[in-house]
């Protein structure tokens, strides 16, 4: 156990940019705040929670599994050990899926269907839920007020993130589906989707071992093994998706710059009209398709 001095918030911030944290004054008022009460981080018959939790720390465990939350557009967002930690750079999804909605599809105000799929922790449908409360239409389509709350689906292949997300989305009437991709849905969605966001795992195989070691050794290779060009699951997803959105529906998906043409030509030839979206303040690269008229 550490000496009590160490553990002060200064001392503690201290230790945590010795063993490499960047962001060591933010992440110690973090673990400060968690180990001051109940909750996902407890550690029954620990001397000191948070000794525990800075030598979790030091051995590489991501903050966000140590404490049990990741902080993603303005929310806290659960996350257990071994589920994937929502990215800053996906907000920029989330902010492209409200303009999507704002703007496009049929151009109906009525309560939209929307697809977080590989959801991971529902952070993306739970932001996108939570900004809908209060997101203005865009003055330029001759509308006002505001977006109506939307119907909300999301599905991931892990029970993990599946448990996770279904407590983030139980608040925003989220349903929440364990599968491989659309074979998680139920039938009745089917030509009734009015947008699909999807983060999906989009990094190449080869380059998994240049990801922080927080990523590689405590996140599940599911969720960030994108294949061979690391575009295997983009293929599959635009492949599939004509079937289940309605005319007109939008499918958003996350990418990286270098991959984003590529991602966009898939897209083109699967019936969608592409455009490519970047956000340079966050690194955010998103490739957004219209479905064309079947």
């Amino acid at each position: 156990m550490e000496p009590v001095d160490v553990l002060t918030p200064a001392g503690l911030a201290a230790a945590l940019r010795q063993a490499g944290c960047v962001y060591a004054e933010e992440e110690a008022a973090i673990m400060i705040e968690a180990a001051a009460g109940p909750g996902p981080a407890a550690v029954q018959g620990c001397d000191s929670l948070l000794a525990h939790m800075l030598e979790q720390r030091r051995a590489g465990i991501p903050l966000e599994h140590i404490v049990g939350w990741a902080e993603f557009c303005g929310l806290r967002i659960r996350v257990a050990p071994g589920v994937f930690v929502p990215r800053k750079r996906s907000e920029f999804l989330v902010q492209q899926a409200l303009e999507a909605l704002a703007l496009g599809g049929p151009g109906r105000a009525d309560r939209p269907l929307v697809l977080d799929l590989c959801c991971g922790s529902g952070a993306i449908g739970a932001a996108l839920a939570q900004a809908l409360k209060g997101f203005p239409l865009p003055e330029a389509r001759g509308r006002t007020g505001f977006l109506p709350a939307m119907e909300l689906h999301a599905a991931d292949i892990d029970p993990a993130a599946v448990a996770c997300a279904s407590v983030n989305l139980a608040a925003h009437g989220g349903c929440v589906h364990c599968g491989d991709l659309f074979r998680a849905l139920p039938k009745q969605l089917e030509g009734r989707i009015r947008l699909i966001v999807a983060n999906a795992p989009y990094v190449p195989t080869a380059d998994i071992r240049f990801m922080p070691p927080e990523a590689r050794l405590h996140e599940p290779d599911a969720a960030l093994n994108g294949g061979g060009d690391g575009l295997w699951l983009h293929r599959r997803i635009a492949g599939e998706a004509p079937h289940w959105l309605e005319p007109g529906g939008r499918l958003l998906l996350e990418s990286s710059a270098r991959q984003a043409p590529h991602s966009a030509a898939i897209l083109a030839g699967c019936g969608f009209r592409p455009t490519v979206h970047t956000n340079r303040d966050v690194g955010g690269t998103v490739v957004a398709g219209i479905l064309a008229d079947r």
